[in-house]
């Protein structure tokens, strides 16, 4: 159980809970965050330092809902961290579609100068901007109201038929990280995505996060483009809490 060192807002609905405790984690590990008599989910560890990290977490459900109620000096359980990591590879490009940037971000902490595509709904749905005032970013929103208007996958996609990248990274919408596994595949560029699934342990014990043969918390959650190749689930099929396997569609409208 920690403290609650700090509680910024970052966004809309979004915020990132700061505690004074090193944590040893690689980029794109999780973590399990417990708050008592409502639920435990994994979050990204989105800041490290010596002796700080912290997690963003967006506003949306029950969990998501009573952590935004939250203050300094209130406590959360905290396990972790697991899953793998993200390979770190220079002349790189990140691609991140809203909360997801929470998940890319201590990789873009680690990268020698990655070009960042960064979308989000709208203006006020974009975080870290000022985190990352000093990197190279393209940004992109649905209704215009910053930077280009449209999506991050057009943007990719111009962006590989000008430019020559090693490796693309990515966390967002699954139905964009689709997209974006087939433009990466279209221009022969190497990717890797951090996915997400209905997790209960963490570490490979109920299998609620499977997708096809692959235990999402420990095979995972990052997956490069071969293992992605053979997973047709990506981008189609999740499991819900029951383990029961339906369409993303379904499975974002009720988790």
């Amino acid at each position: 159980m920690l403290e609650i060192a700090d509680v910024v807002q970052e966004g809309k609905s979004q915020k990132s809970f700061f505690f004074r405790h090193s944590i040893d984690s690689k980029p794109g590990q999780f973590i399990m965050v417990w708050l008592p008599s409502v639920d435990e989910k994994p979050m990204a560890v989105s800041y490290r330092s010596k002796n700080e990290f912290a997690f963003t977490s967006q506003a949306i459900g029950i969990f998501t809902n009573a952590l935004d109620r939250l203050k300094k000096g209130d406590k959360l359980g905290i396990r972790g961290p697991y899953g793998n990591s993200f390979s770190l590879k220079n002349n790189s490009c990140v691609v991140a579609g809203g909360v997801g940037i929470s998940s890319v971000s201590t990789l873009i902490d680690s990268l020698k100068n990655p070009l960042i595509i960064y979308g989000a709904r709208s203006k006020e749905n974009l975080i870290y901007m000022k985190r990352y005032e000093d990197k190279k970013m393209i940004i992109a929103t649905d209704d215009g109201s910053f930077g280009r208007k449209g999506f991050t996958t057009d943007a990719l996609d111009e962006l590989l038929s000008t430019k020559k990248i090693k490796i693309v990274y990515t966390c967002g919408p699954e139905i964009m990280m689709k997209k974006i596994f087939e433009i990466c595949r279209k221009h022969k560029v190497e990717l890797e995505a951090s996915l997400e699934r209905y997790m209960a342990c963490g570490f490979g014990i109920c299998g609620k996060c499977m997708i096809n043969d692959r235990i999402c918390c420990i095979d995972g959650p990052i997956f490069n483009s071969k293992q992605l190749n053979q997973m047709p689930d990506f981008g189609n099929f999740a499991r819900l809490k029951s383990g029961r396997k339906v369409t993303l569609k379904e499975y974002h409208s009720v988790h």
